[in-house]
């Protein structure tokens, strides 16, 4: 049987690494918001998407959350007149990136809380560890 505490630290690590490279993937997304094609009519920066999973340990038996998917979000592009644009096609069109700021802005928000409330579940279970090794020593 595994100790509760290290069960916990597992299983909050793993979360903090999961949302982290979360965090990374909006990050990208919100870097190119803006990233549009070279060439006229070339397709712009794709929205990135991250799917979790569970995940059985087997030497120990705990359940943590690994990235499971990194794909691509197909919603459509934005076309938007700018017919100076390098990237402008024959009718003065601009693709622009399926990135919606406001949905990126609402997942880094809950990221972040996810991240923080993992941050927390680690630190008590390390300061639980510390007050055990404490005691034996006492």
């Amino acid at each position: 049987m595994t100790d509760p505490l290290y069960a916990t630290m597992k299983i909050a690590g793993s979360g903090l690494e999961a949302q982290a490279h979360r965090m990374r993937i909006i990050s990208q997304n919100v870097g190119n918001a803006n990233t549009t094609g070279a060439t006229p009519g070339a397709d712009p920066y794709q929205r990135k998407t991250i799917s979790f999973a569970s995940e059985v340990e087997r030497a120990s038996g705990v359940t943590t959350v690994k990235v499971s998917k990194l794909g691509t979000d197909d919603s459509p592009y934005t076309l938007v007149h700018d017919p100076g644009h390098i990237a402008a096609d024959e009718n003065g069109m601009v693709k622009m990136p399926n990135v919606n700021m406001l949905l990126e802005m609402a997942d880094m928000r809950e990221t972040i809380r996810s991240y923080e409330a993992n941050m927390k579940a680690a630190k008590q279970a390390r300061e639980l560890i510390s007050m055990t090794i404490d005691m034996m020593r006492g």
